[in-house]
């Protein structure tokens, strides 16, 4: 039944189609880019059709080639995980979570021993970063957790979160701060996402400190941000869902609390198939219910 099926070159395309890179592959397999080129070449021959477009930094997968990548990745990682649960001594599972710094600090990390409770056998390694991680291309990272409104069809969607944004201040700010407050925001170094945020609130709110350029303390992380407010130096807009630990702890209160700003979401998200894999199952059930919360 599988007398003809060329197991090598299939494992060869993977490597190259994961990667984006015949080089990248090559060193991956422990082979020179020549052999990897051979191998595409013969299996092109072989299903009659181009897998790969030659591109100025590498190859660009054809719509076949596309196709053939979904059905090939989903197939050997399920003859990996079969091959560890054989084991007799299974390795330790371990999965790498891409995420970025103000998420994990403000969000995952102080739930992680509820995972940690239920999974003591697997380990988690957190990727933090701001950089989008091309998931199709990194197989060292096996789930992305990413903050957008974009839809992600190429990829396995697993849990979304919802946010939404308002103001936030310590418990002990007086009526005098609250009337020209310092006004503390983020300053991502690709989105405008908190100074629209600030002026669409200071609008819905009727307050005009937006336009009187009251004293902005900008930070490039959340976390910097909300530990401001918590010293007492401002009002920080906020996302629902990177404040929800400090207002429970009350270290952080809503100011008009009615009012609020439509946000993205942060979605889990992994290569088709790689759901399936024990440790990444695991994580992504366990943080299913964890959104609930």
């Amino acid at each position: 039944m599988f007398a003809t099926l060329p197991v090598t070159a299939l494992r060869t395309f993977e490597s190259a189609a994961r990667l984006r890179s015949f080089k990248q592959a090559a060193l991956e397999l422990a082979v020179t880019p020549t052999a990897v080129s051979h191998q595409i070449k013969a299996l092109e021959r072989q299903l009659g059709f181009a897998l790969f477009d030659r591109v100025p930094r590498g190859v660009r997968l054809t719509e076949k080639g596309e196709r053939l990548f979904a059905g090939v990745h989903t197939a050997l990682l399920d003859v990996a995980n079969t091959l560890d649960a054989l084991r007799p001594v299974p390795s330790a599972g371990a999965l790498c979570v891409s995420v970025t710094h103000s998420f994990a600090a403000l969000w995952l990390v102080p739930r992680l021993g509820r995972f940690y409770q239920a999974y003591p056998h697997y380990l988690v390694r957190l990727e933090a970063c701001a950089e989008v991680i091309d998931l199709q291309q990194d197989a060292s990272v096996d789930i992305a957790i990413r903050y957008s409104s974009a839809n992600y069809p190429r990829l396995h969607q697993a849990a979304r979160l919802e946010e939404r944004f308002g103001v936030y201040g310590a418990p002990g700010l007086s009526a005098t701060q609250l009337q020209t407050p310092a006004l503390i925001t983020v300053r991502w170094r690709d989105s405008t996402l908190y100074e629209n945020g600030w002026r669409d609130w200071c609008l819905a709110a009727g307050v005009d400190w937006w336009q009187r350029h009251t004293s902005l303390r900008a930070y490039d992380e959340e976390h910097y941000a909300l530990q401001a407010a918590v010293a007492g130096q401002g009002l920080v807009l906020a996302s629902s869902v990177m404040v929800s630990d400090l207002v429970r702890n009350g270290l952080l209160v809503a100011y008009r609390p009615e009012i609020g700003v439509p946000g993205a979401a942060y979605t889990a998200l992994c290569v088709p198939g790689r759901e399936r894999h024990p440790p990444v199952r695991a994580f992504l059930g366990w943080l299913q219910q964890e959104l609930r919360y």
